[in-house]
């Protein structure tokens, strides 16, 4: 079985980022306070610093962009079927007389 991951919210983020960023504290000491793991508010700390606000929100299982994910089948139709496959036959047949 595997791990299961917490996610926490932006605002949680935030406080962690916050108290690292304009209290002083160090990466260790928020996250003892908080009771996370240090490299999690060194990792939000970064995000925030080079994204802002946008760099704290949960990225997990949104894909952006066209050919990302799984892609969408469907049943293809008789008649393009045999078009491609006559397509097919004719680039087969030029690349043998080659």
């Amino acid at each position: 079985m595997g791990k299961i991951r917490k996610t926490y919210d932006a605002a949680f983020k935030k406080k962690a980022v916050d108290l690292y960023l304009k209290d002083g504290m160090g990466y260790k000491t928020v996250a003892k306070e908080l009771g996370i793991h240090h490299s999690m508010v060194r990792r939000w700390v970064e995000h925030f610093q080079g994204e802002g606000m946008a760099g704290l929100n949960e990225k997990r299982g949104k894909a952006n962009g066209p050919g990302i994910g799984r892609p969408r089948t469907r049943p293809e139709d008789a008649e393009v079927k045999i078009k491609r496959l006559e397509a097919e036959n004719a680039l087969l047949k030029k690349l043998l007389k080659m």
